[in-house]
């Protein structure tokens, strides 16, 4: 860090705090910033908007109000309260180190930092986060919003999709930390990437606090920071999505406990795209004993590595599939957690089933 970049940087923390403590947003897990609390909206919000996370959030604390309800709690309902977050992974890695924090700390997560970066889904970011926030320990939080901020303070073209350039950074914060309220300073450097440096677009830099001191916006380039390296591009799945329905039931099934969507439940489907004739004869082939079935219509559903592209068909059948899990609409609903992917075929059978147009 240069002598002009650690200039820079030291008026950080008064001109944000003061800037924090007028704009901060009233978020839900910021009104009682217990470590459970902290650590349950840190992990939600990875990858997932703020106000996507708030109703899950919620939900979550309500149902399971401690760490040992969380490690204890039985896995179709953690991916049910989850269903529609995505990254599914996160909730597992929330179970396994719930129980790990039940036997090794007492069902208290340790206010200590390399304590926190051991449990499971925690890493250095969600560490800081915690130790900052929860417990008032001088540790930086860096995610891609402060790594946008301080890239644009700095007028840096550093790639910072680099481990060494987050490295880099973290070692800036941490000598910028105040003494009192860094979980404050922390929330809002985050805060300052998520309302006003924004991401993809023009930064709204006329209502910047910290417009005086950026480098980035005094010379004109802070639209163009950060520099990140383009990400490959994703692979195209076509699927046909199978409603099945039969005696007011339709099939499911669950996924194997690896790999995408693991252990969640779906409509049965057939990785490749088909029209409704193809798709007739060879259900009829494999013994299937069709009644009707009508096109529901297309959607798609990107993941962080492949785009699946859907076409749907509501397939009324004379007698169940006995491959199958077959469940009402309301159990459905209740009982069973279907990835956000298939929200669209989901919202198409409940109004199947509301109409009884097939019926």
């Amino acid at each position: 860090m240069t002598q002009q970049e650690q200039t820079i940087l030291q008026q950080l923390p008064s001109l944000l705090l003061s800037w924090y403590d007028q704009q901060a947003r009233i978020l839900p897990w910021r009104e009682q910033p217990t470590p459970y609390r902290v650590w349950i909206s840190e992990i939600m919000l990875q990858q997932t908007r703020v106000e996507a996370v708030k109703p899950y959030f919620e939900r979550f604390v309500t149902t399971l109000p401690t760490i040992a309800d969380l490690a204890n709690v039985d896995d179709q309902l953690l991916l049910k309260l989850w269903e529609g977050l995505g990254y599914y992974n996160r909730a597992r890695n929330l179970k396994r180190a719930a129980k790990f924090v039940v036997k090794e700390y007492g069902g208290e997560l340790p206010a200590d930092y390399q304590a926190l970066l051991m449990l499971p889904g925690i890493g250095a970011y969600t560490a800081g986060a915690i130790a900052s926030i929860a417990f008032h320990i001088r540790r930086p939080a860096v995610d891609g919003n402060v790594l946008r901020v301080i890239s644009r303070i700095l007028a840096k073209k550093d790639d910072i999709t680099l481990p060494k350039v987050k490295e880099n950074v973290e070692e800036m914060i941490t000598k910028i930390l105040p003494e009192q309220r860094v979980g404050d300073f922390n929330q809002s450097l985050m805060e300052l990437g998520a309302t006003v440096c924004l991401p993809n677009g023009e930064p709204l830099c006329q209502t910047c606090p910290v417009q005086a001191i950026c480098q980035g916006y005094q010379q004109g380039i802070a639209p163009e920071l950060p520099i990140k390296t383009k990400k490959a591009d994703r692979k195209i799945q076509d699927k046909t999505i199978l409603l099945l329905l039969c005696n007011g039931k339709v099939a499911i099934r669950q996924r194997e406990n690896k790999g995408l969507l693991a252990g969640l439940w779906e409509f049965p489907s057939i990785d490749e795209k088909r029209n409704k004739t193809q798709l007739e004869r060879e259900l009829i082939q494999q013994g299937y004993l069709v009644s009707s079935i009508h096109p529901v219509g297309k959607s798609k559903h990107i993941f962080s590595h492949i785009e699946w592209r859907m076409n749907g068909y509501l397939v009324h059948l004379n007698y169940p599939v006995p491959e199958f899990t077959w469940v009402t609409e309301e159990e459905l609903q209740e009982q069973y957690p279907l990835p956000t992917a298939f929200k669209f075929y989901q919202q198409a059978l409940e109004e199947d089933i509301q109409t009884s147009l097939f019926q």
